[in-house]
Formats: structure tokens, sequence, C-alpha cells
């Protein structure tokens, strides 16, 4: 491991806005802050909004600048990424944010029922190989089912039409109607899609100058009635000459 990981990680160790805990950790005993949430890190009762696979946190930070009367957690495993947001969250006192380290596939062990509010989905990785990785397929929604509020907020933004695509026959299947549906984020100007358009990332950006459209979703999820997965076949993205990892550098528009 190079020196400046090691230099990311023992600053994240430090870091009160980061909650890091192994896997090998839960097993042995229930997660501390499981259930409060609000009580004990945040210190409100402001809604909380998960980012889920937050890269370097750049998102997290732009929703948390926007909306300050919310409370917002990015996950995701790769802490030399989130080192970035945590570190500019520290820096800046940023009351409302915070950070949390560990595979997506274990935030069940994170969150009691009913302690999240919305999450939000953004540039996920579309998994066109297998369903079960997809962060909208029932395998995840089942898991957001066991702490979001009943009909509790699902924001997807995505330059991957097989994902969008995806994500909209799921809620076909399952008749879940979409909140707001659009393949051309930036191509509308109202109020329905103020706040997606409102933080716009590096990443984001390169897309958007090759000629590519960014796509939103906005749904909410009940906690009741079976998932079924849907039974058609999506096209695939062709496009993928970029890294997923250039999520650098975040412009809020206000």
């Amino acid at each position: 491991m190079s020196k400046g990981k090691l230099a990311k990680f023992a600053d994240m160790a430090q870091n009160p806005l980061v909650v890091e805990c192994p896997f090998s950790r839960i097993q042995e005993g229930a997660f501390p802050l499981r259930g409060r949430w609000h009580e004990d890190f945040f210190h409100n009762g402001n809604p909380i909004v998960l980012e889920l696979g937050c890269g370097r946190g750049e998102y997290t930070m732009g929703l948390a600048r926007l909306c300050p009367d919310k409370n917002f957690i990015g996950v995701d495993i790769k802490g030399a990424r989130m080192w970035t947001g945590a570190q500019e969250a520290l820096k800046d006192g940023m009351g409302n944010v915070g950070f949390l380290r560990t595979q997506i596939e274990f935030i069940t062990h994170f969150f009691a029922p009913g302690e999240v509010a919305e999450i939000w989905l953004t540039f996920s990785d579309p998994q066109m190989k297998k369903a079960t990785k997809r962060l909208t397929s029932t395998y995840f929604l089942q898991r957001y089912r066991q702490f979001l509020v009943d009909g509790g907020l699902c924001h997807l933004k995505t330059d991957s039409n097989f994902l969008f695509t995806y994500t909209e026959e799921m809620l076909r299947a399952n008749n879940l109607p979409a909140l707001v549906s659009t393949r051309d984020l930036y191509g509308r100007q109202d109020e329905e899609t103020a706040e997606a358009r409102s933080i716009q990332t590096y990443y984001e950006g390169m897309w958007l100058s090759r000629g590519l459209s960014i796509k939103y979703l906005r749904f909410r999820l009940p906690l009741e009635g079976e998932l079924v997965e849907p039974d058609v076949e999506i096209p695939l993205d062709e496009y993928r000459s970029y890294s997923r990892d250039k999520r650098s550098g975040c412009v809020t528009h206000k």
C-alpha cells in the first residue's frame, strides 16, 4: 500500500465524521449507532439521507450544502476515495454530514427500521452482467425496505441507459409509479428536477461533454408487497472509455 493511502487511512481513523466498522465486528454484536444516528451522531431529529456508493463524497457534500435541514451519510467501501469528502466536511465544520465505510451489501446492519428517509444512487456501476449486483434490483430494494420509512424516496441519477431502463422496468413490473422520470435531465428546467440538476460532478461533466445525456428517476418505495425482477431484454451500454473513478470536483449550481 502506498504512503499516500496509508496517510489517508490514518486521517480517516481520526476523523469524527467517519464511521468504520468491519463486518467481523458487526457479527460479534449490534452496531452501536443502529437506531441512534439522530441522537448520538447528528444530535438532531432531521431526516437522514444516504448516498450509496459515494466515491469521493462530492455529491454527499453538495446535497448537504443545499439542504442544511437534512442529514447526509455517504456510504462506500473505498476509504482512500472517501477521504476527500470527509476531510472537506471536517474542515468546513459541517454538522449534517457523515461517512460510513462498509460494503453496501451489509447496509442493513447499520440502520434501524424507519431510520432513513431517502436514498441517492449517483452514477452507480450498472452491473450489466449480474442483476443482483445492481443497486435497484430486488436484492437491494428488499434491503432498503429494512431501514427506509414507508414510501421513502429513492433517487437514481445515471449516465447508463441500461441501468435507467432496467430501473424503469423494475418499477413497471412492481406497479411502483415514478414521481419523476427523464432521459435528459439537463434538458428540463422545472422545479421537479431542480435538486438533481443543482449538483454536477466532474465525472458527470465528462459524459455531458461527449454529448451523452444524464438520466434521472425518483420513486417511492413502500414497505409492503412482493418485489419481482422484470422479465425483459435491455440493450447493453456500448461505451465505457472513461474510468468510473473520475468523480472528483463538484460544482454546485445555486
